[in-house]
């Protein structure tokens, strides 16, 4: 049996559930969190899901974070390398089309999205959506909108050459890169002229998987 820990309203663990989903495995899920419970971030007074910070699960996972996965034995935390180890031992074909070349593009895509969306969506879940009011810092949200809205533009030009990231098919680039996007768009940081992205976004959110791990606001919000 697979298991995992984390939490619905990380995207790191979303997109450990999406890939889940379209790969159509069981596991069993345990909420963990250092910041993050129930009601909210701890800096609101809100209690932690917990477990990261015990002993048990940083023989797991030294950084204390999430996800983190068990499969039969097997420990993998880092979300990209969670969802390839997934993908290439449970759907080839559905997630990179048994392919080295689209296996690497989605890759490519899955790195970029680390690289140059995250920090500044961190920035903004935290300044707009979980930190106390008095623990915001002014113009922090503007500066990463400002700070995302090239890379954004880099992958509009990019999927106005194809459907996916990856090339015709859904792979498993779409889940890391769609997860993130669809942050941005709910936290009002996609501009409205990036049509391909649109019609991209479009597509993702027509497959179960997304409905049920990623679109429900109240998992970004």
């Amino acid at each position: 049996m697979l298991t995992i820990w984390g939490r619905p309203t990380s995207i790191c663990t979303q997109r450990v559930l999406w890939t889940c989903a379209e790969a159509e495995l069981d596991y069993a899920f345990h909420l963990a969190s250092a910041t993050m419970g129930a009601n909210g971030h701890v800096s609101t007074g809100a209690a932690a899901y917990g477990s990261v910070e015990t002993d048990w699960y940083r023989s797991m996972n030294p950084n204390s974070t999430v996800p983190t996965i068990d499969d039969s034995g097997f420990i993998l935390w880092e979300s990209n390398a969670i969802v390839s180890y997934l993908a290439e031992s449970y759907a080839p074909e559905a997630l990179f089309d048994a392919s080295s070349r689209v296996k690497a593009s989605a890759l490519q895509w899955m790195s970029w999205t680390n690289e140059h969306l995250e920090p500044r969506l961190h920035t903004l879940v935290m300044e707009l959506v979980r930190l106390r009011p008095g623990l915001r810092t002014d113009g922090a949200a503007e500066g990463a909108r400002a700070e995302l809205s090239p890379h954004l533009e880099v992958l509009n030009r990019h999927l106005a050459q194809q459907p996916y990231v990856a090339g015709e098919r859904f792979s498993m680039g779409d889940i890391t890169t769609g997860a993130a996007v669809y942050r941005s768009r709910l936290l009002e940081s996609l501009p409205a002229e990036l049509t391909a992205i649109d019609a991209w976004l479009a597509r993702l959110a027509a497959r179960s998987a997304f409905k049920r791990h990623i679109e429900p606001p109240e998992f970004h919000l």
